[in-house]
């Protein structure tokens, strides 16, 4: 019995036992007095079980064969059963049953029939609820940008991590796998969406040294900007690059995460990838787009904000890595404790300490610009030494040199004095005397007259 067959039951109750007329009861019943009539008849035949529905218990006109159902319950056992995590659900199960099986059911029907077989549970996560917030109005004016690590291939392959781009206004996404959440990984699936897309007006990402860092003391000083080379590339491209201040805040792309997480791994487990080339051309060529085609939406403006992607050689020179350095007296550039000689050049001249850039693409090439122009170089496994001076000249040797011991030096002036002379003891003694009672005037010219000769063994001196 249902509810409302349930409640009838006790209002006629009332009836029988003489506390309600049947004109009350039908108000109660909320019908008219001849159903009312009518159902108190069935009601004093078979009691409350005359009240249930004739059809109740019945098959649908309109259910499915026992045959089909029976084949369907064995084909979601056989392919798309499992463990949790691994099943597919209801609604990935239909689809798979209609692509692979050619069985058109709906969604809710699968549902029903895994229920009441037991290959499905109504498991459902408690959410906080939150304000979300509006959608932008165009495509292409807010794109979001985060990376996700995952067992995409579940054991076939290395774990790798899903590069995502999720558009705010209509959820059309674009996703890459790579290995490491890098600056190329990032720039691989921008360009993959500037050439299907457009250039988008903003990015949304996170904090991450990849997108976004904090100034340094010397910038915040000089009041430079602090752009990483991925946000160099961006600027260069005039998209603005907007950091989240939390998961919540790019809950779109954050969502678009776990529908990938259970519907992608079960597709590509179920055509055997194992490689991120092979997982990259299954994305490309099937998966997002069909992903878009269920999932995405019109936005609520038709004006797209894409802009026309710039051609192949000006995108070259946007998608490279630039770092500033400081050209040798020897013409010698060290970049990544690698030694780089750049070669003269008449018209391309680079004078010493002048700065240069080293440019880096993702396929290993690298050159060096000056002013714009391209310099001539090649690496060298060292810096080259200056050579040792090598000189006979004692005044510029650094080797210090001792006096003999009989050197003019090690001398007083007394000891210069020809020996045996007469004056050597008298001017000996005359010095002493005189230096007792001399002033200092007279004491200097004394001793200038020593340094110059006069009053050694000279009587008139």
């Amino acid at each position: 019995m249902s509810e409302r067959e349930m409640r009838r039951a006790a209002v006629l109750a009332q009836v029988r036992t003489g506390a309600w007329t049947l004109v009350e009861a039908a108000e109660r019943m909320e019908m008219s007095y001849r159903q009312a009539k009518r159902l108190w008849k069935r009601y004093q035949k078979k009691a409350a079980a005359g009240l249930v529905h004739g059809s109740a218990g019945r098959e649908s006109n309109r259910a499915k064969p026992k045959k089909v159902r029976r084949k369907v319950v064995r084909l979601i056992r056989q392919k798309y059963s499992g463990e949790v995590g691994v099943r597919f659900g209801p609604t990935l199960a239909a689809e798979h049953l209609s692509s692979e099986d050619q069985i058109e059911l709906s969604a809710t029907t699968v549902r029903r029939w895994m229920l009441a077989e037991g290959l499905w549970s109504r498991a459902r996560k408690t959410r906080q609820h939150r304000r979300r917030r509006e959608r932008r109005e165009h495509f292409g004016e807010l794109v979001q940008l985060d990376g996700s690590f995952h067992e995409w291939l579940e054991g076939r392959g290395p774990r790798g991590c899903l590069m995502n781009l999720v558009d705010d206004a209509t959820s059309t996404t674009l996703c890459r796998l790579g290995e490491q959440e890098t600056i190329w990984a990032a720039v691989g699936v921008l360009r993959a969406w500037m050439e299907k897309y457009g250039v988008p007006r903003a990015l949304y990402t996170d904090w991450k040294n990849v997108y976004v860092r904090e100034p340094t003391a010397k910038e915040l000083l000089h009041g430079t900007s602090s752009l990483t080379q991925f946000g160099r590339m961006c600027e260069q491209l005039g998209i603005k690059i907007i950091a989240a201040g939390s998961p919540e805040a790019k809950g779109r792309v954050e969502r678009n995460h776990g529908t990938h997480q259970d519907r992608m791994v079960k597709k590509m487990r179920r055509k055997k990838i194992a490689t991120h080339q092979a997982a990259n051309e299954y994305l490309e060529q099937e998966y997002c787009d069909d992903h878009n085609r269920r999932f995405a939406i019109d936005a609520s403006s038709e004006v797209d904000y894409h802009l026309p992607a710039p051609g192949v050689k000006r995108l070259r020179e946007i998608f490279r890595l630039e770092t500033g350095r400081v050209l040798g007296n020897d013409w010698v550039v060290r970049h990544d404790n690698r030694f780089y000689q750049v070669e003269g050049q008449s018209r391309s001249h680079a004078p010493a300490k002048s700065k240069v850039t080293v440019c880096e693409w993702e396929d290993g090439t690298m050159e060096i610009h000056y002013r714009g122009r391209k310099l001539s170089w090649h690496q060298i496994k060292e810096r080259p030494r200056k050579p040792k001076a090598v000189t006979s000249n004692r005044k510029h040797s650094t080797t210090p040199t001792v006096p003999q011991p009989n050197h003019p030096w090690r001398k007083s002036y007394r000891d210069m004095q020809a020996p045996g002379s007469p004056s050597a003891a008298a001017g000996g003694a005359g010095i002493s005397v005189a230096t007792a009672s001399a002033t200092p005037k007279t004491l200097g010219q004394g001793l200038a007259g020593l340094r110059s000769g006069r009053g050694h063994g000279n009587p008139t001196g």
